[in-house]
């Protein structure tokens, strides 16, 4: 691929949903389950190198290239290190450009760079491993999700608890029953979090530390001054236009066991809460209430669901059915409120069912957890197949973005069309459903 091409990776789509236009693969789609499995890394430090590291795991796996901006010691080095035969690159197009011995890719990027740089190894026939949230935006996890359709590629997003015995368990006992109907859902985020919110952006500028290529992080977000700190190599996750603030950072998470066990998935509509937003930054607190279609496993034709996230913040208690207001409620996690009882899906902790007297803890079947990182590596390998692809992760994505979209317009009801991708009822909120890229940087379909 020429330099000139590595800018427009994309094929146009004529319509939001509509199906993007892939090249012809270049490399079988399954290698065998005796096949060692070529993959590259982009983003090494940090959460990227903990994927990683899980991934790299498999004896069956093969780390053929590595990609960061920041060539320091916690990022690019230490993988390096580890991993020496691996080609190494600042820049992920030129990764791309040099990867015909590379079957998959892992994106462990800020979420802006997502969807671009997964979207450009599908295009060229890689399998992909993807942080969450899946994306930025909501048209992105779209587009993201026919891609992979098209090009039959074997996908995985990162909500890696998803295969703990704790959400694997928490699945089964809706699917066997043991609630009920499910009548509500509330789920939440009290914690703290270490990354700015609430805040201007500050003025000034900051040398550029020479491991560091700046322009290369910023990608395809506007183009910035860079500041010590306040955005690599981690803070990036309070500002709008790199993060996806508290909803985005733990609802594919928290609302990961939600829709696996009651087959979600799209919103009717929504409605936040939340204070107004400052021109860049994420807030410190908000209140989400989605309306689902009702499902084999909810009682009546639609499901309520409340997302909070706040400091200290917990749901009404009297509106938790079963729960006992003893009961510590955990500093996040859901609670399903059943026809036959409650269940707390605490975050990455067994869940607990309620009336005790009815569920007692020594009866509750358990479902073993599973690698979250080899399913997908064995899955390449025609081994198998993935229970976050794609095809399930965009939805629950875009379900997530959608409340972001909210947050920022609050107190107004949000109508959605899963099948048109369309806020119906506001334009303004619309037009968030996709952005903006840097001049240079922009996909075709943008």
């Amino acid at each position: 691929m020429s330099t000139s091409n590595r800018r427009s990776f994309f094929k146009s789509a004529a319509v939001a949903g509509a199906a993007l236009s892939l090249p012809a693969l270049q490399y079988s789609r399954v290698y065998g389950a005796n096949s060692r499995l070529g993959i590259a890394s982009v983003g090494t430090g940090g959460k990227g190198w903990s994927d990683l590291l899980g991934v790299a795991a498999s004896p069956q796996v093969q780390v053929i290239g590595l990609c960061n901006i920041d060539s320091s010691a916690a990022h690019l080095g230490q993988a390096a290190e580890k991993y020496p035969a691996a080609r190494q690159y600042a820049d992920w197009r030129e990764l791309l450009d040099e990867s015909k011995d590379i079957q998959g890719v892992l994106v462990s990027t800020p979420d802006f760079m997502h969807a671009p740089i997964s979207l450009a190894a599908m295009q060229l026939g890689k399998h992909v491993f993807c942080q969450k949230p899946l994306t930025h935006t909501v048209y992105e996890a779209r587009q993201m999700q026919v891609a992979a359709q098209k090009s039959k590629a074997i996908t995985q997003m990162c909500n890696q608890i998803q295969s703990h015995t704790a959400y694997r368990t928490a699945v089964n006992v809706v699917h066997a029953g043991l609630l009920g109907k499910v009548k509500e859902v509330f789920s939440w985020q009290a914690g703290a979090t270490a990354w700015p919110r609430n805040l201007p952006r500050p003025t000034g500028s900051d040398a550029v530390p020479a491991q560091v290529r700046w322009d290369l992080w910023q990608g395809v977000a506007p183009q910035r001054a860079y500041k010590a700190s306040l955005y690599h190599p981690f803070n990036w996750r309070g500002w709008q236009a790199y993060g996806t603030g508290q909803l985005g950072d733990f609802g594919c998470h928290i609302l990961d066991p939600v829709f696996k066990s009651l087959k979600l998935t799209a919103p009717n509509k929504l409605t936040a809460d939340a204070p107004p937003l400052y021109a860049e930054s994420w807030t410190d607190r908000s209140t989400v209430h989605y309306e689902f279609p009702g499902t084999e496993y909810t009682s009546g034709p639609s499901l309520r669901l409340t997302w909070i996230d706040a400091v200290g913040a917990r749901p009404p208690r009297e509106s938790l059915g079963d729960i006992p207001a003893e009961y510590e409620l955990p500093a996040a996690g859901s609670v399903l409120v059943g026809e036959k009882g409650s269940m707390v899906i605490p975050h990455v902790a067994m869940p607990k069912l309620f009336p005790e007297e009815k569920f007692p803890a020594s009866e509750l079947p358990v479902i073993e957890g599973v690698d979250h990182y080899t399913q997908w590596a064995d899955a390449c390998r025609g081994v198998g197949e993935t229970t976050s692809n794609f095809d399930y992760a965009a939805p629950l994505t875009e379900t997530v973005l959608l409340g972001t979209i909210g947050i920022r317009f609050p107190g107004q009801e949000l109508q959605w069309d899963a099948q048109g991708l369309n806020i119906t009822n506001h334009p303004q909120a619309q037009d968030w459903t996709t952005k903006r890229y840097r001049p240079g940087w922009e996909p075709a379909w943008s």
